[in-house]
């Protein structure tokens, strides 16, 4: 065989070997928020199960901006933008290895830890998220109430409770003023 017919041969397979890898991107950015880089809903929520069932002291975080159309309104979406690139960035530092953060969409995000003794703590997200955002000379002030569940607070370790259970109280978070957290 010479190596014109070898090439030829080969060339099939390389035309597959490309297509499947752009494949495997495609799907990777879908599952990735283009804004913050955060998992999205789809992509968190495979990997949240995972934890939730391996992980005895998990803990589930719902996060939600407090009056963050104020901010697209009177600032502009791209500061918006900013502030929901700086919150990401902020929660998924204080998950750190132990766990995974995700923007659910809008002004919404989750993360789930495998233990919270290996983050900085609640008090500590909370500081984190309600840091002011610099944009183009501007301070945007920040805040943000935050629910929680821990796994062993649930009679059926099941991740659709857990959210329930810290969307039911991240919601009271709210009933008690902006800036806080339950």
């Amino acid at each position: 065989m010479d190596t014109h017919t070898i090439a030829a041969a080969g060339l099939p397979a390389l035309g597959w070997a490309l297509h499947g890898s752009m494949l495997l991107r495609r799907l990777g950015a879908a599952r990735r928020d283009p804004l913050t880089g955060l998992h999205t809903r789809a992509g968190w929520t495979t990997r949240a199960e995972h934890l939730m069932t391996r992980n005895a002291n998990a803990l589930v975080v719902l996060v939600d901006l407090d009056d963050f159309k104020a901010i697209n309104d009177t600032h502009g979406h791209p500061a918006g933008d900013a502030v929901l690139t700086a919150t990401a960035s902020r929660l998924a530092a204080w998950c750190g290895r132990h766990g995974i953060a995700a923007r659910l969409g809008g002004d919404e995000f989750a993360a789930i830890v495998t233990d919270p003794a290996h983050t900085a703590g609640l008090p500590a997200l909370r500081a984190a998220l309600d840091k002011p955002v610099p944009h183009r000379g501007h301070t945007l002030r920040v805040s943000a109430s935050v629910g929680h569940c821990h796994r062993t607070d649930l009679p059926v370790p099941i991740l659709t409770d857990a959210l329930s259970a810290a969307d039911m109280a991240m919601y009271a978070a709210k009933g008690y003023g902006r800036r806080n957290t339950r």
